[in-house]
């Protein structure tokens, strides 16, 4: 081997032997278990059976780019302008005492409703109602009166679903180089399967559904003194100092993604989206650089995909209505 090649190789097994250190730790932070493996890897791989998407349809696009881990941060923030939704973090949550735990239970759901079996699917939402059974109580609505909620609430599952998703969306559309398959459209529609089994049927299934549904939500928000204790959460959570410098950035760039009267009502300034999404793209394809391509959930996922006989070589045999519709 020549002197040059072996200087490339040698190279290359230090960015390999990189990439594996800040990929277990960027896994073992979103996840919680110390060697970066995620606890729901095995339900994924799980069974023969195909999910509720294929790799060429808009949910699995959107949730395996980096660009969740902006929207994830929008959707928190979003949630929180709801004085029912917050409420029920704030009592039923352990977001202060386990912010790691947490997380990882939302990311929990997010991965195994994406790119697992329908089975396991259905076991976790059974494990996530039967969490929300027992969320209820009180809370103060932006009119001052005192109502009763429990998480199961249509209205309220219905806002959650709403802001969650459409924090995805508009994340991936700012923040993301890759196209959605089908639109907009296409992820709403096909994103509305995922609550189902929750026990919601009655969703936006259009980008206009969602915004009028925005609207008609919008007298509901409001901003109070637990409503600012929760953002400032959201803002400075306790992430190992590491984490901190690009979670501060991820934070501003989830409060550019938002309309302005959401901005304004938060409180925090309005940083330009101009400026804000440039700087976004970049740290996003850093952060991808540093941990690798590798993805053990998309990859479990394909394997699973190849068992049911629907993928053969790494290709799908026949690509979904929606791949076909374009983006």
């Amino acid at each position: 081997m020549k002197v040059h090649e072996a200087l490339l190789v040698s190279g290359d097994l230090k960015n390999n032997a990189l990439q594996e250190v800040f990929s277990k730790r960027f896994r073992t932070l979103l996840t919680g278990d110390p060697d970066g493996v995620p606890p729901w890897l095995g339900a994924v791989a799980a069974s023969d059976e195909p999910g509720l998407y294929l790799p060429d349809q808009a949910p699995w696009v959107v949730h395996a780019d980096l660009a969740t881990l902006v929207g994830g941060i929008r959707a928190l923030l979003m949630q929180a302008l709801h004085p029912g939704s917050l409420t029920g973090v704030r009592e039923h949550s352990r977001y202060k005492n386990d912010p790691l735990g947490r997380l990882s239970g939302t990311i929990r759901w997010l991965t195994v409703t994406t790119f697992a079996s329908t089975a396991s699917v259905g076991k976790e939402a059974d494990r996530v109602n039967h969490m929300h059974a027992h969320v209820k109580g009180k809370y103060t609505t932006s009119s001052g009166s005192k109502v009763d909620y429990t998480a199961a609430d249509p209205h309220l599952l219905r806002w959650v679903h709403i802001a969650f998703m459409e924090s995805f969306l508009r994340c991936h559309q700012q923040y993301s180089p890759r196209p959605i398959p089908g639109g907009a459209d296409a992820y709403i529609r096909l994103w509305s399967k995922s609550v189902i089994p929750l026990g919601l049927d009655e969703v936006p299934m259009s980008e206009s559904e969602m915004r009028a549904d925005l609207e008609r939500y919008r007298p509901e928000l409001c901003v109070t003194d637990e409503t600012r204790d929760v953002i400032r959460w959201i803002k400075n959570p306790p992430l190992p100092a590491t984490s901190l410098p690009a979670y501060t950035f991820l934070f501003k760039a989830a409060l550019a993604s938002m309309p302005r009267d959401y901005q304004q009502m938060i409180g925090l300034g309005e940083p330009s989206l101009r400026l804000i999404r440039p700087v976004t793209v970049n740290l996003l394809k850093f952060i991808r650089l540093a941990i690798g391509p590798e993805s053990p959930i998309e990859e479990a996922a394909i394997e699973r995909l190849h068992r049911a006989g629907l993928m053969k070589d790494g290709k799908l045999l026949a690509r979904s209505e929606d791949a076909e519709s374009g983006s």
